[in-house]
């Protein structure tokens, strides 16, 4: 059996939270995902537009952070890298899994694109891998959805899923975003010396012609692990000791000296 595919799954769709809410669970999931080996899935939103930065991205000094309050974007550094994103119009995803089993940066990326391949394609959006002659953008201020970087998935030629990873202590965190609509020149407005796009994402409107909900998305990705893995996938029940890590994890993600850490 291919890679990643030999473990046992869980799956969650989980409601609304606040950026360093949605981020603390992620790690806390990670945390799990080492401890007990085992792999999850988990679709969410966020309860107000918020502005995600990349790990390693530079971004003191670069934000308008007057016009995101006169927007309504909070504004939260992710654990993994990459560029920003604007999670708004969108449905986020995270896979969180031991490293062991599912393989390196390379081979976990495209063990975990082949889950996500199969969840789109499965309601009705035909995507692909891309495969750019370039080298992959560096982490500025230019909006994570601006180009695709190869391994990513686009339709009809255009970034359809913007994905990043960190692998930490034996276990990783891949999470990314997936655009209903094209809002990510917000994000370049809140920059304050900002650069023209230089191309429009792909949204899952325009290739479906309607907006899917989570629901759907999450019952898509179980889909795409019960067919690759043959067997069952479970939900997974939030208990206390999870919620009891994601809430100290939240309070790293809450931190301004995080947050603009560099």
């Amino acid at each position: 059996m291919t890679a990643g595919f030999d473990l046992p799954w869980r799956w969650l769709l989980t409601p609304p939270l606040s950026g360093a809410g949605n981020m603390g669970l992620d790690e806390a999931l990670m945390h799990r995902a080492r401890e007990r080996r085992e792999c999850f899935v988990r679709v969410y939103e966020w309860a107000r537009p918020t502005l995600s930065l990349g790990r390693n991205q530079t971004a003191r000094g670069k934000y308008d952070l007057g016009r995101a309050r006169e927007l309504g974007i909070d504004i939260v550094r992710r654990p993994t890298g990459g560029r920003a994103v604007l999670h708004h119009r969108e449905i986020t995803y995270s896979f969180t899994a031991p490293v062991e089993g599912i393989g390196d940066l390379r081979g976990s990326y495209g063990a975990l694109n082949r889950i996500l391949v199969h969840a789109l394609t499965h309601i009705g959006v035909a995507v692909r891998i891309a495969k750019p002659a370039g080298r992959t953008p560096a982490p500025d201020t230019l909006p994570c959805f601006d180009v695709a970087a190869q391994g990513e998935i686009v339709a009809g030629g255009r970034k359809l899923v913007g994905s990043a990873q960190i692998q930490e202590g034996g276990a990783l965190l891949q999470h990314g975003s997936i655009l209903i609509e094209d809002d990510q020149d917000l994000a370049a407005q809140l920059v304050l010396f900002p650069a023209a796009l230089a191309n429009k994402p792909a949204t899952l409107r325009e290739q479906l012609g309607r907006v899917p909900a989570a629901t759907e998305l999450a019952e898509a990705m179980v889909a795409a692990l019960v067919a690759l893995t043959a067997r069952a996938v479970c939900p997974l029940e939030i208990d206390a000791p999870l919620t009891k890590t994601a809430s100290e994890l939240q309070l790293k993600y809450e931190n301004s000296d995080w947050t603009w850490r560099r």
